[in-house]
C-alpha cells in the first residue's frame, strides 16, 4: 500500500523544475548565459535570478521567513526597485553568485515546507490588501507552475543558442534524430504553415 505524501509529491516536483533550468547553463560562456534571445531581453541568467526571487519570496517573507535579514538586494520587491531587476544579471553579479542564491533559496524554501503543514497562511506582502492571505499549499503550486513554465523558456532560449535540447540530462523527451532529419522536419512545418496561412 502506497501512502500519499502530498508535501514530497510538491517537494519532487519543484526540484524536477529547479533542476531542468540549471541544467541550460552547463557548458555555457558567461556571454551566453546572459544574452537576451527574445524581444522581452529573455535570459537563462536572468530566470534562475528571478526564480530565486521567487521562492525566497513566496516561502520566505510569505511566511514570516525572511532570508535576507536586513539590507535587500536593490532587485527586490521593493516599490523603488528596477522594473524587471530580478530578470537579468549585472556584469557585478557572476553565475556562481546567482546560482549560489538560487541554491541556498532551495534549502530556504524546503526548511519552509518541512517546517509548516500545508494549511499554514502566511500573508503576500506585495499582493494587494485583502488579497494578501494564503496557505503553503497554495504557494507551492504556485512557485511550482512558475519555476516550471521558466524552465520551459530555458528550453527554448538554450535551444536557440548551441541547438542543445532535453529536459534532464539522459532525459532529452525529444523523439530520436539527427540534425538533417530535423532541418527536414522544420522545413515541412513551415511549408505546412505558409500554406494554411494562405487558405490552403
Amino acid at each position: 500500500m502506497i501512502e500519499p505524501d502530498p508535501k514530497a509529491d510538491l517537494l519532487r516536483y519543484l526540484q524536477d523544475a529547479r533542476d531542468a533550468l540549471l541544467w541550460k547553463l552547463d557548458g555555457l560562456s558567461e556571454y551566453d548565459v546572459r544574452r537576451p534571445l527574445t524581444p522581452t531581453g529573455t535570459n537563462l541568467l536572468g530566470l534562475v535570478k528571478h526564480v530565486a526571487r521567487v521562492e525566497l519570496g513566496y516561502l520566505g517573507d510569505t511566511f514570516g521567513r525572511p532570508y535576507f535579514d536586513e539590507e535587500q538586494p536593490p532587485w527586490w520587491y521593493l516599490d523603488d526597485s528596477e522594473a524587471n531587476a530580478d530578470m537579468w544579471a549585472t556584469a557585478d553579479e557572476s553565475r556562481e553568485q546567482i546560482v549560489g542564491l538560487y541554491r541556498q533559496a532551495w534549502e530556504h524554501s524546503n526548511s519552509t515546507v518541512a517546517a509548516l503543514g500545508l494549511d499554514a497562511i502566511g500573508h503576500v506582502p506585495w499582493w494587494p490588501e485583502g488579497r494578501r492571505e494564503v496557505t503553503l499549499n497554495h504557494v507551492l503550486v504556485r512557485v511550482i507552475a512558475d519555476t516550471h513554465r521558466h524552465a520551459g523558456h530555458a528550453d527554448i532560449v538554450r535551444e536557440l543558442i548551441d541547438g542543445s535540447v532535453g529536459m534532464l540530462p539522459g532525459n532529452t523527451s525529444i523523439p530520436p534524430g539527427d540534425q538533417a532529419e530535423w532541418e527536414s522536419h522544420r522545413r515541412r512545418l513551415e511549408r505546412v504553415a505558409r500554406e494554411a496561412g494562405d487558405g490552403g
